[in-house]
Protein backbone atom coordinates (compact mmCIF):
# COMPACT_ATOMS: atom_id res chain seq x y z
CA UNK A 1 0.00 0.00 0.00
CA UNK A 2 1.41 3.63 -1.02
CA UNK A 3 0.39 5.87 1.13
CA UNK A 4 -1.19 8.87 -0.80
CA UNK A 5 -2.55 12.55 0.30
CA UNK A 6 -6.23 11.32 0.97
CA UNK A 7 -4.74 9.11 3.45
CA UNK A 8 -2.64 11.83 5.01
CA UNK A 9 -5.74 14.01 5.08
CA UNK A 10 -7.48 11.00 7.30
CA UNK A 11 -4.53 10.92 9.54
CA UNK A 12 -5.26 14.87 10.20
CA UNK A 13 -8.51 15.19 10.01
CA UNK A 14 -8.58 12.11 13.35
CA UNK A 15 -5.78 14.20 15.10
CA UNK A 16 -7.64 17.31 14.97
CA UNK A 17 -11.00 16.18 15.73
CA UNK A 18 -9.71 13.30 18.48
CA UNK A 19 -12.58 11.29 17.23
CA UNK A 20 -12.76 8.78 14.38
CA UNK A 21 -16.58 9.31 14.45
CA UNK A 22 -16.47 13.24 13.69
CA UNK A 23 -12.94 12.50 11.67
CA UNK A 24 -15.63 10.36 9.54
CA UNK A 25 -18.15 13.01 9.37
CA UNK A 26 -15.88 15.26 8.28
CA UNK A 27 -14.66 13.46 5.52
CA UNK A 28 -17.82 12.42 4.11
CA UNK A 29 -17.01 8.75 4.60
CA UNK A 30 -18.14 5.99 6.84
CA UNK A 31 -16.60 5.09 10.12
CA UNK A 32 -15.85 1.40 9.46
CA UNK A 33 -13.99 2.42 6.63
CA UNK A 34 -12.21 5.63 7.81
CA UNK A 35 -11.08 2.57 10.71
CA UNK A 36 -9.90 0.12 8.15
CA UNK A 37 -7.98 3.04 6.05
CA UNK A 38 -6.26 3.53 9.53
CA UNK A 39 -5.67 -0.21 10.09
CA UNK A 40 -4.34 0.12 6.72
CA UNK A 41 -2.23 2.85 7.01
CA UNK A 42 -0.75 1.58 10.36
CA UNK A 43 0.28 -1.72 8.96
CA UNK A 44 2.08 0.00 6.39
CA UNK A 45 4.11 2.22 8.88
CA UNK A 46 4.88 -0.61 11.26
CA UNK A 47 2.96 0.97 14.38
CA UNK A 48 0.34 2.63 16.12
CA UNK A 49 -0.75 5.98 15.21
CA UNK A 50 -3.19 6.59 17.71
CA UNK A 51 -3.95 5.66 21.26
CA UNK A 52 -7.71 4.46 21.02
CA UNK A 53 -9.80 5.59 24.33
CA UNK A 54 -13.26 6.19 25.83
CA UNK A 55 -12.63 9.47 25.52
CA UNK A 56 -10.80 9.55 21.99
CA UNK A 57 -8.33 9.31 19.99
CA UNK A 58 -4.65 10.96 20.61
CA UNK A 59 -1.28 10.58 18.61
CA UNK A 60 1.23 8.17 19.75
CA UNK A 61 5.04 9.44 19.79
CA UNK A 62 4.89 7.99 16.17
CA UNK A 63 1.75 9.34 15.16
CA UNK A 64 2.89 12.72 15.97
CA UNK A 65 5.89 12.32 13.93
CA UNK A 66 4.33 11.31 10.85
CA UNK A 67 1.83 14.45 11.51
CA UNK A 68 4.47 17.07 11.40
CA UNK A 69 5.62 15.46 7.96
CA UNK A 70 1.54 14.91 6.64
CA UNK A 71 0.18 18.32 7.73
CA UNK A 72 2.17 20.47 5.48
CA UNK A 73 2.04 18.57 2.71
CA UNK A 74 -1.95 18.19 3.36
CA UNK A 75 -1.29 22.10 3.31
CA UNK A 76 0.26 22.20 0.06
CA UNK A 77 -1.98 20.41 -1.75
CA UNK A 78 -4.89 22.11 -1.00
CA UNK A 79 -3.18 25.81 -1.80
CA UNK A 80 -2.49 23.77 -5.15
CA UNK A 81 -6.21 22.87 -5.70
CA UNK A 82 -7.35 26.31 -4.77
CA UNK A 83 -4.67 28.09 -7.14
CA UNK A 84 -5.56 25.68 -10.05
CA UNK A 85 -9.54 26.25 -9.60
CA UNK A 86 -9.26 29.81 -8.99
CA UNK A 87 -7.53 29.56 -12.42
CA UNK A 88 -9.77 27.71 -14.14
CA UNK A 89 -13.17 29.87 -13.26
CA UNK A 90 -11.02 33.42 -13.91
CA UNK A 91 -11.67 33.98 -10.22
CA UNK A 92 -14.93 35.29 -11.29
CA UNK A 93 -16.71 33.33 -8.95
CA UNK A 94 -16.88 33.59 -5.15
CA UNK A 95 -17.35 30.67 -2.97
CA UNK A 96 -19.11 31.44 -0.11
CA UNK A 97 -20.01 29.53 3.02
CA UNK A 98 -21.86 30.31 6.10
CA UNK A 99 -24.14 29.52 9.07
CA UNK A 100 -27.69 30.66 9.14
CA UNK A 101 -27.50 34.50 9.83
CA UNK A 102 -30.39 37.34 9.27
CA UNK A 103 -27.19 39.60 7.56
CA UNK A 104 -27.00 36.53 4.46
CA UNK A 105 -29.50 38.35 2.36
CA UNK A 106 -27.43 41.55 2.63
CA UNK A 107 -24.28 40.73 2.12
CA UNK A 108 -24.94 38.65 -0.59
CA UNK A 109 -26.48 41.40 -2.35
CA UNK A 110 -23.69 43.73 -1.80
CA UNK A 111 -21.31 41.59 -3.08
CA UNK A 112 -23.15 41.33 -6.36
CA UNK A 113 -22.87 45.14 -6.28
CA UNK A 114 -19.33 45.56 -6.34
CA UNK A 115 -19.25 42.98 -9.24
CA UNK A 116 -18.83 39.89 -7.75
CA UNK A 117 -20.04 36.44 -8.37
CA UNK A 118 -21.26 34.89 -4.70
CA UNK A 119 -22.61 31.11 -4.71
CA UNK A 120 -23.70 29.59 -1.34
CA UNK A 121 -23.30 26.91 0.56
CA UNK A 122 -25.03 26.52 4.47
CA UNK A 123 -23.80 24.44 6.64
CA UNK A 124 -25.34 24.01 10.38
CA UNK A 125 -21.92 23.13 11.38
CA UNK A 126 -19.33 25.82 11.09
CA UNK A 127 -16.45 23.32 11.97
CA UNK A 128 -17.45 21.73 8.11
CA UNK A 129 -17.59 24.88 6.84
CA UNK A 130 -14.14 25.91 7.95
CA UNK A 131 -12.57 22.66 6.84
CA UNK A 132 -13.80 23.48 3.61
CA UNK A 133 -12.50 26.70 3.13
CA UNK A 134 -8.60 24.87 4.29
CA UNK A 135 -9.58 22.51 1.21
CA UNK A 136 -10.08 24.78 -1.30
CA UNK A 137 -13.75 23.91 -1.53
CA UNK A 138 -14.54 27.22 -0.54
CA UNK A 139 -12.94 30.77 -0.59
CA UNK A 140 -14.35 32.65 2.52
CA UNK A 141 -16.93 31.39 5.47
CA UNK A 142 -19.18 33.37 8.04
CA UNK A 143 -19.65 31.32 11.19
CA UNK A 144 -19.67 31.57 14.63
CA UNK A 145 -17.93 30.08 17.51
CA UNK A 146 -20.32 28.91 20.68
CA UNK A 147 -18.81 30.42 23.51
CA UNK A 148 -17.07 27.42 25.84
CA UNK A 149 -16.88 25.40 22.51
CA UNK A 150 -13.93 26.58 20.83
CA UNK A 151 -14.22 25.71 17.38
CA UNK A 152 -11.52 23.19 15.51
CA UNK A 153 -10.08 26.46 13.39
CA UNK A 154 -7.45 24.80 10.45
CA UNK A 155 -4.05 26.69 11.22
CA UNK A 156 -3.89 28.02 7.45
CA UNK A 157 -6.61 29.99 7.97
CA UNK A 158 -6.94 33.59 8.32
CA UNK A 159 -9.77 34.95 10.68
CA UNK A 160 -11.72 38.40 10.95
CA UNK A 161 -13.58 38.94 13.89
CA UNK A 162 -17.35 40.37 13.07
CA UNK A 163 -18.29 40.42 16.79
CA UNK A 164 -16.21 39.30 19.42
CA UNK A 165 -19.57 38.21 21.31
CA UNK A 166 -23.29 38.38 20.03
CA UNK A 167 -25.27 38.20 22.81
CA UNK A 168 -28.29 35.22 22.27
CA UNK A 169 -31.61 36.41 22.63
CA UNK A 170 -34.84 34.19 23.25
CA UNK A 171 -37.70 34.17 20.69
CA UNK A 172 -41.28 33.12 22.56
CA UNK A 173 -45.06 33.70 21.99
CA UNK A 174 -46.19 37.06 22.08
CA UNK A 175 -49.12 36.34 24.66
CA UNK A 176 -46.73 34.65 27.58
CA UNK A 177 -46.46 36.17 30.31
CA UNK A 178 -42.44 36.98 30.55
CA UNK A 179 -43.19 38.85 26.58
CA UNK A 180 -44.76 41.92 28.52
CA UNK A 181 -41.25 42.54 29.88
CA UNK A 182 -38.33 44.12 27.53
CA UNK A 183 -35.76 41.43 29.17
CA UNK A 184 -36.68 38.10 30.73
CA UNK A 185 -34.80 35.24 33.28
CA UNK A 186 -34.64 31.71 32.60
CA UNK A 187 -36.84 31.20 35.86
CA UNK A 188 -39.61 32.82 34.41
CA UNK A 189 -38.83 30.12 31.12
CA UNK A 190 -38.43 26.86 33.19
CA UNK A 191 -41.96 25.88 33.31
CA UNK A 192 -42.00 26.30 29.40
CA UNK A 193 -40.75 23.58 26.22
CA UNK A 194 -37.64 24.60 25.02
CA UNK A 195 -36.38 23.74 21.10
CA UNK A 196 -32.32 23.50 20.42
CA UNK A 197 -30.68 22.29 17.47
CA UNK A 198 -27.81 19.63 18.52
CA UNK A 199 -26.62 19.54 15.13
CA UNK A 200 -25.08 23.23 15.65
CA UNK A 201 -21.69 22.71 16.95
CA UNK A 202 -21.45 23.31 20.69
CA UNK A 203 -25.25 24.59 20.62
CA UNK A 204 -26.47 21.86 22.87
CA UNK A 205 -23.40 21.95 25.50
CA UNK A 206 -23.90 25.92 26.01
CA UNK A 207 -27.31 25.60 26.66
CA UNK A 208 -27.75 23.19 29.21
CA UNK A 209 -24.38 25.01 30.64
CA UNK A 210 -26.46 27.70 30.97
CA UNK A 211 -29.97 26.22 32.11
CA UNK A 212 -27.32 24.31 35.01
CA UNK A 213 -25.93 28.18 35.90
CA UNK A 214 -29.31 29.17 36.34
CA UNK A 215 -30.54 25.86 38.40
CA UNK A 216 -33.43 25.27 36.00
CA UNK A 217 -33.49 22.29 34.35
CA UNK A 218 -36.52 22.52 32.03
CA UNK A 219 -37.92 20.01 29.35
CA UNK A 220 -36.24 20.46 25.95
CA UNK A 221 -37.01 19.36 22.26
CA UNK A 222 -34.81 18.36 19.65
CA UNK A 223 -35.28 20.27 15.59
CA UNK A 224 -33.75 22.76 13.54
CA UNK A 225 -34.57 26.34 14.00
CA UNK A 226 -36.74 26.78 11.30
CA UNK A 227 -39.07 24.05 13.00
CA UNK A 228 -38.72 26.12 16.31
CA UNK A 229 -39.92 29.25 15.11
CA UNK A 230 -43.14 27.66 13.68
CA UNK A 231 -43.49 26.12 16.93
CA UNK A 232 -42.50 29.43 18.83
CA UNK A 233 -45.60 30.96 16.87
CA UNK A 234 -48.27 28.76 17.88
CA UNK A 235 -47.13 28.37 21.76
CA UNK A 236 -45.37 25.46 21.57
CA UNK A 237 -41.90 26.31 22.91
CA UNK A 238 -39.17 28.55 23.51
CA UNK A 239 -36.20 28.94 21.74
CA UNK A 240 -32.23 30.36 22.11
CA UNK A 241 -32.33 33.11 18.76
CA UNK A 242 -30.02 35.61 17.28
CA UNK A 243 -30.52 39.02 18.63
CA UNK A 244 -31.27 40.11 14.85
CA UNK A 245 -34.24 37.80 14.58
CA UNK A 246 -37.39 40.33 14.02
CA UNK A 247 -40.17 40.33 15.94
CA UNK A 248 -43.51 39.10 14.85
CA UNK A 249 -47.22 39.26 15.21
CA UNK A 250 -46.94 35.36 16.79
CA UNK A 251 -43.47 35.97 18.29
CA UNK A 252 -41.32 38.15 20.33
CA UNK A 253 -37.82 38.58 20.81
CA UNK A 254 -36.21 39.50 24.06
CA UNK A 255 -32.91 39.64 25.82
CA UNK A 256 -32.01 37.06 28.56
CA UNK A 257 -31.33 39.39 31.58
CA UNK A 258 -26.93 38.77 32.01
CA UNK A 259 -26.36 37.82 28.57
CA UNK A 260 -26.06 33.86 29.91
CA UNK A 261 -25.91 32.83 26.43
CA UNK A 262 -23.23 34.13 23.41
CA UNK A 263 -21.27 33.45 19.87
CA UNK A 264 -18.12 35.13 18.63
CA UNK A 265 -19.12 35.92 14.53
CA UNK A 266 -16.06 35.00 11.94
CA UNK A 267 -15.18 35.30 8.58
CA UNK A 268 -12.39 33.33 7.50
CA UNK A 269 -10.69 32.80 4.79
CA UNK A 270 -7.16 31.86 3.39
CA UNK A 271 -5.49 34.72 2.60
CA UNK A 272 -5.98 38.56 4.11
CA UNK A 273 -6.37 39.83 0.18
CA UNK A 274 -9.56 37.14 0.63
CA UNK A 275 -11.17 39.01 4.00
CA UNK A 276 -10.44 42.04 2.64
CA UNK A 277 -12.24 41.54 0.11
CA UNK A 278 -15.69 40.64 1.54
CA UNK A 279 -15.41 41.67 5.20
CA UNK A 280 -16.94 45.58 4.76
CA UNK A 281 -19.91 43.69 2.81
CA UNK A 282 -20.22 41.72 5.51
CA UNK A 283 -20.05 44.32 8.20
CA UNK A 284 -22.59 47.20 6.23
CA UNK A 285 -25.36 44.09 6.01
CA UNK A 286 -24.86 42.92 9.69
CA UNK A 287 -25.01 46.38 10.65
CA UNK A 288 -28.12 46.95 8.70
CA UNK A 289 -30.15 43.87 9.96
CA UNK A 290 -29.00 45.20 13.94
CA UNK A 291 -30.42 48.60 13.63
CA UNK A 292 -33.79 46.67 12.26
CA UNK A 293 -33.49 44.93 15.41
CA UNK A 294 -34.84 46.76 18.04
CA UNK A 295 -34.20 45.20 20.98
CA UNK A 296 -30.92 44.48 19.80
CA UNK A 297 -30.37 47.96 18.73
CA UNK A 298 -30.99 48.54 22.47
CA UNK A 299 -28.38 46.54 23.73
CA UNK A 300 -25.63 47.35 21.20
CA UNK A 301 -26.03 51.26 22.23
CA UNK A 302 -26.14 50.52 25.99
CA UNK A 303 -22.93 48.31 25.27
CA UNK A 304 -21.63 51.15 23.47
CA UNK A 305 -21.12 48.88 20.71
CA UNK A 306 -23.16 50.57 18.10
CA UNK A 307 -22.64 48.28 14.73
CA UNK A 308 -23.18 50.89 11.88
CA UNK A 309 -22.17 49.74 8.24
CA UNK A 310 -20.21 53.68 8.27
CA UNK A 311 -18.15 53.43 11.30
CA UNK A 312 -15.24 50.96 12.51
CA UNK A 313 -15.97 47.86 13.74
CA UNK A 314 -16.59 47.35 17.35
CA UNK A 315 -13.84 45.16 18.28
CA UNK A 316 -10.42 44.75 16.10
CA UNK A 317 -9.43 42.04 13.52
CA UNK A 318 -7.26 38.97 14.34
CA UNK A 319 -3.69 39.79 13.41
Amino acid sequence: MDLEVRHLRALCAIADTGSLHRAARQLGVAQPSLSTQLRRIEQELGGALFVRARTGCRPTPLGRLVLSRARPLVADMRALVAEARAAAIGGAELRVGSTASKALAGWLRRLRGHGQDPTLHMNVSPNALLHMVAAGQLDVAFVHEVEGCPLRIPPELRLRVLMEREPQFVSLPTDHPAAAKAEVTLPDLADDRWMVDPTVDGEWDAVQRMFRAAGVSPHVLHGDYYTADALVATGEVVAVCQPTHPDSPTMAVRRLHGDPLGVRLLLAARTETDLDGVYPALEEAYGEVARQAPAYREWLEREGLEHDGERQPPVPALP
